[in-house]
């Protein structure tokens, strides 16, 4: 025979959807059911923290900036606004690539926020995980960090706390000297961060010309890597229709060798060969940005020419996120 569930007490008062606290999965379902919250109320909660949002950044400022920051480049900042303003106490809010210790967010002594966005996190919307870190370092005590948590599947977001009105302007760094005031002063737990961090940074530019294009320099070649906000078939089709035409390079000894997709939005990827340094990059970028513009606009079908170049730049793509 089935087990009969056990009956809710007629006296208890029971709790509304929107009044249920999260509680452990073994737990009684604080509602009064006499369920095990993973079997009550813990399962929408657990689907709605699970189910992956493909583009947590849209609707943010510099939404390709984000996912270049959070993705592609090692270390730099960028300042938030906040609606409404900054809370008391809290001079400034900023958004930097990563953390020392890896930790999600820091209020430094002076009350301002450092927040993290490389750091892995616990449910498929990246922008509620941040949101929710955001809002714990802005009470933080000042001169602590912020550890990270399951975040509720019903809290806010990024989109719920920032201005979308305001700009959104990263700033790259050569190295990870902006997460103390004073680097000469730091703990040696703090320096010996900082100096792992600096070795592994891979030298990055941003492109001043065109939106959300990074250069960057490795050991055999380097590389642009410029994240787009089109949609991926239209982008694609407008891509091979430059592919097809030869007018998909950046200049003499470059060559459009595919895209990286991260965050719902494309990335694609040249390779430049070491002499060319971020400046010789700018002019190249600005005219392919007008070329690009031109084949995005064209609703022509694509030749055989066009359809191969597209399967071949298809099959180049490697996924991120």
């Amino acid at each position: 025979m089935a087990k009969k569930r056990p009956q809710t007490k007629a006296g208890k008062q029971q709790l509304k959807d929107g009044e249920i606290p999260v509680v452990g999965a073994r737990e009684p379902c604080p509602c009064g059911s006499g369920r095990r919250y993973k079997a009550c109320h813990g399962r929408a909660a657990a689907q709605a923290v699970t189910e992956l949002v493909q583009r947590p950044f849209e609707g943010l400022a510099g939404e390709c900036d984000w996912v270049a920051l959070r993705e592609l480049v090692p270390a730099a900042t960028a300042e938030l606004t906040l609606k409404g303003g900054l809370p008391e106490g809290v001079p400034s809010v900023t958004l930097a690539t990563v953390l020392p210790m890896a930790w999600p967010a820091l209020r430094r002594e002076d009350g301002s926020v450092l927040l993290a966005l490389q750091n892995d996190t616990s449910s498929g919307d990246l922008s509620r995980d941040l949101a929710d870190t955001l809002q714990r370092a802005l009470e933080a005590e000042p001169g602590s960090p912020v550890a990270a948590r399951r975040v509720p599947a019903d809290g806010p977001r990024l989109q719920d706390l920032l201005d979308a009105d305001a700009s959104f302007a990263p700033v790259v760094h050569s190295g990870f000297e902006f997460w103390v005031p004073d680097a000469e002063n730091a703990t040696a737990e703090v320096s010996a961060s900082l100096e792992r961090a600096n070795d592994a940074a891979i030298p990055t530019v941003l492109l001043s010309g065109v939106d959300a294009a990074y250069w960057c320099e490795t050991p055999e070649k380097n590389h642009l890597r410029w994240v787009m906000p089109h949609a991926e078939e239209q982008l694609l089709d407008a891509l091979a229709r430059l592919h097809a035409a030869g007018e998909s390079s950046l200049g003499d000894d470059t060559r459009l060798v595919g895209s990286f997709r991260a965050h719902g939005l494309m990335v694609p990827v040249w390779d430049l060969p070491s002499a060319m340094g971020a400046e010789d990059c700018e002019k190249p970028a600005a005219a392919f940005a007008e070329r690009l513009a031109k084949a995005l606009a064209s609703d022509a079908p694509l030749t055989a020419e066009e359809r191969r170049a597209r399967g071949g730049l298809t099959n180049r793509q490697v996924t991120l996120s």
